[in-house]
């Protein structure tokens, strides 16, 4: 691996019309002191790593660009040069900004021309299978602009009128009906001039990429999503998360 990249064979060119931005140059502090939560170990191995591999684990994703801490991108270039990663797939890594929207924006910048496809995917959900990487691909491939892995919500969902003090009651203002709503994943899948598009447009807090396509009017589509995408937020995801990870390993040997 040079000093940015890791050179790759030639790939077939449908694989090289798609790359996987992954944003991990947040602290992760609901985690808990210590390293950056992309940096945590799982199983052993940084979460970085794994949902590198995860990308990579699609033949359709020809280069994962990583956008680390502003101040580590040279750790996290060490660390992809200390595992191993495919050999089809180039990887290549910059600073990140102070905010996600911005690290994804500078993930962007850092494109080569030929990449139609951008996925955005959370560094936090390492355990994404690459059935849903590629059913996300498949339908921006198909025409949608952005596309986002989802499932239906297991629990009743209420909207609240927000308290002014943590802990204090908050009246419910609202129930809505359930068969309508949708937890949304990652990777998120877009046209890259949509979505080169929105962020150049779209200047507000957003919480997700698909969000941003949205308000330029566009149409975001949902594909069925994996309950092992789940996000490593909290100190119980990790449990989880050692726990899948420990099921794999027993059930495909690796």
């Amino acid at each position: 691996m040079s000093d940015d990249s890791r050179p790759t064979p030639s790939a077939a060119p449908s694989a090289a019309r798609t790359a996987a931005v992954i944003p991990a140059a947040g602290r992760g502090v609901r985690l808990g002191p210590g390293a950056p939560k992309a940096l945590r170990a799982l199983g052993g191995t940084p979460m970085l790593i794994h949902a590198v591999r995860a990308m990579a684990a699609s033949r359709a994703v020809s280069l994962v660009v990583v956008v680390a801490p502003p101040d580590g991108a040279a750790e996290v270039k060490s660390l992809l040069d200390a595992h191993a990663l495919p050999e089809r797939t180039d990887f290549l890594v910059v600073p990140g900004g102070r905010t996600r929207q911005e690290s994804v924006r500078l993930g962007l910048d850092a494109l080569p021309p030929g990449h139609d496809i951008v996925l955005v995917h959370d560094a936090a959900r390492p355990l994404v299978p690459v059935d849903t990487v590629d059913a996300v691909i498949e339908a921006v491939r198909e025409g949608a602009p952005a596309v986002v892995p989802a499932l239906p919500l297991a629990d009743t969902v209420k909207q609240v009128e927000p308290a002014q003090a943590p802990g204090e009651p908050e009246p419910v203002v609202a129930t809505p009906e359930r068969a309508r709503l949708r937890a949304v994943q990652t990777p998120q899948g877009f046209d890259r001039a949509t979505l080169v598009r929105a962020h150049e447009t779209v200047t507000g807090d957003v919480t997700d990429d698909a969000g941003m396509v949205e308000q330029l009017g566009l149409t975001v589509v949902a594909v069925p999503g994996h309950e092992e995408a789940f996000k490593v937020t909290r100190p119980l995801d990790l449990v989880l998360a050692e726990a899948v990870l420990a099921r794999r390993r027993l059930n495909d040997g690796f």
